[in-house]
């Protein structure tokens, strides 16, 4: 047998044992990532977003990690903050994941990144300007877990609107924990529903998004997108508790209130507005809807009812991705389309995020054409002669505002004509019938907007 030359063997690279080491490790790292691949951990996830509050994001690391016995992991997600925020988050362990966003993309626009990169069963929305205490995440735990219907839980504490305020004996954060560790025994007694939870300390279930979908990113910077979110979850028939044996303190509106009075009163505002015009009177929708539509809840169950139940038939809707989807009879039938056909009708779907998506039950591909079947054949189910899908309002200047799709035998409502702007609704396509003819047909379920999502990748 030739013995090799020196030329040849030098073409054959010698395999050190720290590359045979790393390989392995490599290997078994890709292994152990396919392997938990759609894996959630069973703890819960306690995500922050931050936007140049270093000291006070510090502080509440600090007490989460010297205050919560169970395993968790804690998100954070920066605001592109210009006060050395990133750089204190690359000094931190790998107890904590983060991300450095480019743009600040307010309170809803980071949850929703945080939510995004979660990893819990469970998961907590935490503001940055709060002090956890010891118990405080067990006892929340303990009140969401005793009921199958309760959606989220808040804690109490020392500043916040609402229920949710307690009188403190203490002026001085340093004398807080004393009151605290005695505040938070174990008491189910304490534990109470609500109508509202405000969003500084948010635990739930992470099958909540998909059944609420994400914040609505519609409401810049911050406040009012709590309150949209809960009111999305009360309509879905699900409950909400406060846990009155958990106790948080919590510095108030850091973060608001460094943005300067005028610009917060002008986000505010405007913030308010849309509020306004995206809901019109919660309080009213929300009590008709749970008295009217019983039969519809009891269906579902404790789950409650998810969003896209709330949402019109007979809609194109998408992802961020590139697929196309008919919304029909509560099915998503993926649109088969010429490439000619797709940028016109990608821009007339209406964007859902992937978790509400993968919630819809998947019905048969359709080609973009057969659309026009199905909505022939819905035309042949018939209301008051008027076809199935049809949208409708009352012939009066008074209601004409009002706008109702009719959909198998049952008027559903828009609850603002900023929901049917939302869903491209054409008045040009509306029936007009007189009151007598639309108090004739049983109310549905309403039919609301979908939160906005500005992040690519939700």
């Amino acid at each position: 047998m030739a013995r090799k030359t020196k030329k040849q063997m030098r073409k054959t690279p010698r395999v050190t044992p720290f590359q045979e080491g790393f390989q392995q490790g490599y290997d078994q790292g890709v292994a152990h990532g396919l392997n938990s691949y759609g894996k959630w951990m069973e703890g819960p996830s306690i995500v922050i977003p931050t936007y140049n509050q270093m000291d006070m994001l510090k502080g509440c690391i600090a007490s989460i990690q010297a205050y919560t016995s169970q395993p968790y992991e804690i998100v954070v997600v920066d605001n592109a903050s210009t006060d050395g925020t990133a750089e204190y988050l690359r000094s931190l362990d790998l107890n904590v994941r983060y991300t450095v966003l480019d743009s600040n993309l307010g309170f809803a626009g980071g949850v929703n990144h945080g939510l995004m990169m979660a990893r819990g069963q469970y998961i907590v929305v935490l503001n940055n300007d709060v002090v956890v205490t010891p118990g405080w995440l067990t006892n929340m735990m303990s009140c969401l877990d005793s009921d199958a219907g309760i959606a989220a839980v808040g804690p109490v504490t020392n500043y916040i609107g609402g229920e949710q305020q307690i009188e403190v004996p203490y002026t001085e954060v340093r004398d807080m924990l004393p009151f605290a560790e005695r505040f938070n025994k174990p008491d189910p007694g304490k534990w109470k529903y609500t109508d509202r939870l405000v969003g500084f300390c948010l635990l739930f279930r992470r099958e909540l998004l998909y059944d609420i979908g994400y914040l609505d990113e519609g409401y810049r910077i911050g406040n009012y997108e709590d309150d949209d979110w809960m009111i999305r979850i009360r309509l879905s028939g699900r409950k909400l508790c406060i846990a009155g044996d958990s106790f948080i303190h919590h510095f108030g509106s850091v973060s608001m209130k460094s943005i300067g009075n005028s610009q917060f009163e002008e986000t505010n505002h405007r913030n308010a507005k849309f509020y306004e015009a995206k809901w019109g009177n919660p309080h009213q929708l929300i009590q008709e809807t749970l008295h009217t539509i019983g039969t519809a809840y009891d269906q579902f169950g404790v789950r409650g009812i998810p969003s896209y139940q709330f949402y019109p038939d007979g809609r194109l809707i998408k992802t961020s991705g590139s697929k196309l989807y008919w919304l029909n009879q509560g099915h998503k039938h993926l649109l088969e389309l010429q490439d000619s056909h797709l940028t016109m009708v990608f821009d007339q779907a209406v964007r859902l995020s992937r978790y509400e998506l993968q919630s819809i039950p998947t019905g048969d591909i359709i080609q973009l054409r057969l659309t026009e079947e199905l909505q022939r054949q819905q035309a042949e189910k018939m209301t008051i002669g008027i076809p199935d899908g049809s949208i409708v309002t009352v012939s009066s200047p008074e209601a004409a505002q009002h706008l109702f799709q009719l959909k198998d035998g049952k008027r559903r409502q828009f609850v603002t004509p900023h929901a049917a702007e939302c869903w491209g609704i054409d008045r040009k396509d509306i029936y007009e019938l007189t009151t007598e003819q639309l108090q004739s047909i049983p109310l549905g379920l309403p039919i609301i907007a979908p939160p906005i999502l500005l992040s690519p990748l939700l």
